[in-house]
């Protein structure tokens, strides 16, 4: 137990001291890890890991699509708000036809995403963006 409350107070404190473009990629990271635990679990056909990835990916990028500025994003926000309803589908669809394909189109689109956020993303916090509101909250994670 004392090994998870360390865990998450690092986590936490990582958390506190990213940019919100940042935060963007980490959350970027987690989709793409639980995508490739879920993508397992379905090989192994592990019903309840898979449920427990695919939930965890669900979150993140309901996450992501929540912290869209769409006043301010303008095509930008409205496009990427399309493309995360997409990546939900066809994450569901992995789910529900027990199929890695699906898994594998969402894994390309976030990988090309979180290159594109990573390059903008500096770590001098001179960026925010307009795209995002302010960064997500921390239990998406």
């Amino acid at each position: 137990m004392m090994q998870h409350t360390g865990l998450s107070a690092y986590r936490q404190t990582e958390a506190q001291s990213r940019t919100p473009l940042e935060l963007v990629v980490m959350l970027y990271d987690g989709a793409l890890r639980f995508l490739a635990v879920a993508r397992d679990a379905v090989e192994r056909k592990d019903i309840h890991a898979r449920r427990d990835a695919i939930s965890r990916v669900l979150a993140i990028i309901s996450e992501l699509q929540s912290t869209l500025d769409m006043d301010r994003g303008g095509t930008l926000a409205a496009d990427l708000d399309g493309l995360y309803g997409y990546i939900t589908r066809r994450v569901m669809d992995a789910a529900l036809h027990n199929d890695t394909v699906p898994l594998d189109d969402a894994r390309r689109l976030i990988e090309t995403l979180r290159d594109g956020w990573q390059t903008i993303a500096v770590p001098t916090g001179a960026a925010t963006g307009s795209v995002v509101r302010s960064g997500p909250s921390e239990g998406a994670m």
